[in-house]
């Protein structure tokens, strides 16, 4: 797993921005995609020394106000940019070995899930094991054998019904690979255990995946299932932060 995912986001942020998006001419003799690191420097007026020493992890403890500099040349969304300031704050101390104790799910969480039902929705820990959940996600993810893993992405990577319930598995995989490498870059020591584990899973393409999954994940959008009883369901997905936790996650699909 990386050991530098300041420098590979910061990376993967410059390479996403075209010369035309940032102001700049597009020649035709560009060997890089995106923005070379000279033009990002004098965009966000750093030098080229430091920029390369930011991506290639010499340096791991940027100030605000450099990184606020990036941010702006780099286009980020308040989200990228939430992401890049936490990076740096697990960069100098990330504690991956060992897993910490899991915290117990509130009585108010399970009441909370008891009043969304017949919704499907299921309350998640940052590497997307699955703490509780309403009937109505147990009759949608049941049947499919989304709970048999306990654990939503070694569902996706592990089992081979996984590119049956999923219809655009692509997708799915894509998401679940970002989502973890996002929480294994902020420390997270469950999400770590779980991505390490997918990577030495014969036959998964988790390992490439999660390799070039240096983005911040989406928690909002549509996703097809494909139901034993129901059919092909287009739902609707809203993951919502719960405060006072490890970063857990209401998952609410809607359809």
């Amino acid at each position: 797993m990386s050991d530098n995912p300041l420098g590979e986001f910061l990376r993967a942020c410059r390479e996403a921005v075209t010369p035309i998006a940032a102001g700049l001419p597009s020649g035709p003799r560009r060997r890089t995609p995106g923005l070379r690191r000279e033009e990002l420097a004098e965009l966000a007026g750093v030098s080229v020394e430091y920029l390369t020493r930011l991506e290639r992890g010499r340096d791991r403890r940027p100030s605000p106000e450099v990184l606020a500099a990036l941010a702006r040349a780099l286009k980020l969304r308040d989200d990228e940019h939430v992401h890049l300031l936490r990076l740096v704050k697990t960069s100098g101390g990330r504690t991956c070995a060992a897993a910490a104790a899991r915290e117990p799910v509130r009585p108010t969480l399970r009441l909370l899930l008891d009043q969304l039902d017949p919704t499907p929705a299921v309350l998640i820990d940052m590497s997307g094991e699955v703490l509780a959940c309403t009937e109505g996600f147990r009759k949608l993810a049941g049947p499919a054998g989304v709970l048999d893993a306990a654990s939503i992405p070694r569902f996706v990577f592990t089992d081979p019904r996984a590119r049956t319930t999923f219809p655009d598995w692509g997708q799915v995989a894509e998401e679940w690979a970002a989502r973890l490498r996002s929480a294994a870059d902020l420390a997270d020591p469950h999400a770590a255990d779980v991505a390490a584990e997918l990577a030495l899973t014969p036959g998964s393409d988790f390992a490439e995946r999660y390799a070039a999954a240096t983005r911040v994940p989406r928690w909002t959008g549509t996703e097809r299932w494909r139901h034993p009883d129901r059919g092909e369901l287009h739902l609707g997905y809203e993951a919502l932060a719960v405060p006072g936790t490890d970063e857990h996650r209401v998952l609410v699909y809607l359809g």
